[in-house]
């Protein structure tokens, strides 16, 4: 096989990551199930030797959470929770992402729509909602006198990175990164919040069921917030947007009053 240059190595590697490959495997298959001959047989627990004087025992392991917590907090602008999050090197998902999809639209604006995670088009472009659902967020908002380029919302999401092949967040990764979300909030200080979709319930009120939840205002981080339908589930459920319609005039009611 001929040696490639560095460019068009990264070029096929950008390729297959494109295509969803998420490991790299051996040209020769390996047999998990085979087994030594011989396995080499545990010490007895009293054999087992002890760390000797001035020899440190082990690490305990990182309460990642609490780092999270203590890096967040330590941020006292966005720009500065920004940087402290593209150099949090606890989460996985970073080692996966093309880009780290912190926000849009304008910070100082009286609504905050906190999203899912980052999908393809958002992973390649930095920024949140700009695939189908974003698009049909936008007109959205639209209707009810909102938008992003007019600085009158600002959207982040609960996950900055991508999670591979856009499977849902797990438990301990919105556990993870949810300090940083909150701190978000608290530098960013909007009137209102929308959550829109499952996974920004289960982070910010602690339930799932957004057909149950929707439409209904409740509080998260100290701010009225709506829960809503997310643009992508509409998208395959048209019959939804009646609700959805239903929710942002709420919205706008909510806003005016």
């Amino acid at each position: 096989m001929e040696s490639q240059d560095f460019h068009s190595a990264a070029a096929l590697l950008a390729w297959q990551i494109e295509l969803g490959a998420d490991e790299a495997i051996c040209d020769a298959p390996v047999d998990r199930y085979a087994l030594p001959d011989r396995l080499a047989k545990p010490e007895p627990a009293a054999k087992q030797k002890t760390p000797s004087k001035g020899v440190p025992a082990p690490a305990a392991a990182v309460d990642v959470s609490a780092v999270a917590q203590m890096v967040a907090q330590q941020a006292v602008d966005l720009p500065g929770l920004k940087a402290a999050m593209q150099g949090f090197e606890h989460c996985d998902l970073k080692l996966g992402a093309r880009n780290m999809v912190f926000s849009d639209g304008d910070p100082s604006a009286r609504v905050m729509i906190i999203g899912e995670a980052p999908g393809r088009d958002e992973d390649r472009e930095g920024r949140p909602f700009v695939g189908r659902a974003g698009q049909l967020l936008d007109r959205m908002l639209d209707a009810v006198d909102l938008s992003r380029i007019a600085g009158t919302v600002y959207i982040t999401n609960v996950l900055p990175w991508r999670p591979p092949q856009n499977r849902d967040p797990k438990p301990d990764e919105i556990a993870m990164m949810k300090p940083f979300l909150e701190r978000h909030i608290a530098l960013a200080d909007p009137d209102v919040l929308v959550v829109m979709g499952n996974i920004s319930c289960q982070a910010l009120l602690g339930k799932k069921g957004i057909t149950r939840l929707r439409g209904d205002w409740v509080e998260a981080c100290g701010k009225p917030t709506l829960p809503m339908f997310h643009p992508a589930y509409l998208l395959r459920n048209p019959i939804a947007k009646r609700e959805a319609w239903a929710d942002l005039l709420s919205l706008k009611a909510r806003l005016h009053a």
